[in-house]
């Protein structure tokens, strides 16, 4: 019997109040009846809702407001698993917020990691990215493949697993799920995200700009099934995977090419005219990914999304939330813009902290 289900399970989790945190809460809650959920998080996205009248939030039993670089460590008594979310969470975030990208997703976790080890939790789950194999061969990159990262983001990963390892015993199992480049609607949707910026487009303008020369490759993953995969690797134990786990986080059939997501984005929704920008740099941040050990791993909790299925999705929201701004790139579903926007008001400093008090 699964233990999770014999008695109240208590979960954290941190940097619960953006794209995929809402997801994965209401999936914990529809798996996992009895589970106790606490989030903590900042708060710069609470108000990015899309398709949603309410807070998710009010699926989560309790709700703090923090800082992940100023964690307090009494919240993670009685915690059996810890969901490590937080992240400055973007190449293009990591590059204006460097040295906090290094603070939040790579120190802050390690940190928060010792904390609950000491606390007595059992598992902790980090949200690891594929963007660190970075600029890779044509072969699919598997666990044991070299990692390059290129980016401040993608390092900060490597940095994390890199120190989260050591912390790991049979009474402490550390899971660093390695996620493809995530997809799919959300009630905080981001639209800086690959496949959910050309179904964005193409609702709003009927027009799919591919900004670079399309022939980079990535793998996708929607957000319900890593939502999937995080719930099977909250309650992992050291006999499946060790007590230490890097694992791809994705399916072997979801790896396109740039240019091939955006022809089948142009194909799925009708009278949408598709440009790309052939004359754009090379963007060196180009993988395939292998997903054999994830399947091999977790069979019950494979993905079910495909392309087709989670574009017609993101149409589907998109149109129900009547979204039509064609400048969409700089609105509020961009989280660098959010950030910016926060600044320009004075509403938080230069380094990210609320300036409110």
């Amino acid at each position: 019997m699964n233990r999770f289900k014999s008695k109240k399970m208590k979960v954290l989790i941190t940097g619960n109040m953006g794209y995929i945190g809402p997801v994965l809460v209401r999936h914990l809650k529809m798996t996992h009846p009895n589970i106790e959920i606490v989030g903590y998080d900042i708060g710069y996205f609470a108000n990015c809702l899309t398709g949603v009248d309410y807070l998710p939030e009010v699926l989560v039993d309790k709700q703090v407001f923090g800082d992940v670089r100023h964690f307090p460590p009494d919240l993670l008594e009685g915690v059996d698993t810890v969901i490590n979310l937080a992240a400055i969470s973007n190449d293009p975030m990591g590059k204006n917020y460097e040295e906090i990208t290094y603070d939040v997703n790579h120190k802050a976790c390690v940190e928060i990691a010792k904390m609950a080890k000491r606390a007595g939790v059992r598992s902790f789950v980090f949200a690891s990215s594929c963007s660190m194999y970075g600029a890779a061969e044509d072969f699919p990159k598997t666990e044991d493949s070299s990692l390059n990262p290129l980016t401040a983001y993608a390092k900060s990963k490597v940095f994390s697993e890199r120190d989260l390892e050591p912390l790991a015993d049979s009474s402490f199992v550390i899971t660093c799920l390695r996620f493809a480049t995530a997809c799919g609607f959300s009630q905080r949707l981001r639209l800086d995200l690959v496949l959910n910026d050309f179904v964005a487009g193409a609702v709003a303008s009927r027009k799919l700009e591919v900004l670079s020369d399309g022939s980079p490759w990535r793998a996708l993953v929607h957000v319900k099934d890593m939502s999937k995969a995080m719930e099977w690797a909250s309650f992992r134990t050291h006999e499946n995977g060790g007590n230490f786990l890097a694992v791809n986080v994705g399916s072997n059939s979801w790896n396109y090419q740039i240019k091939t997501i955006a022809e089948a984005v142009s194909e799925i929704i009708p009278d949408v005219s598709l440009s790309i920008n052939k004359d754009a740099p090379a963007d060196k941040r180009s993988y395939k990914v292998n997903f054999d050990l994830f399947s091999k791993l977790a069979p019950n909790h494979q993905p079910e999304f495909d392309l087709v299925k989670t574009v017609k999705e993101l149409e589907s929201g998109l149109t129900e939330m009547n979204f039509s701004d064609t400048d969409f790139r700089n609105s509020n579903l961009i989280r660098l813009k959010v950030l910016n926007r926060l600044q320009e008001a004075s509403l938080i400093d230069s380094q990210l902290v609320w300036k409110l008090t």
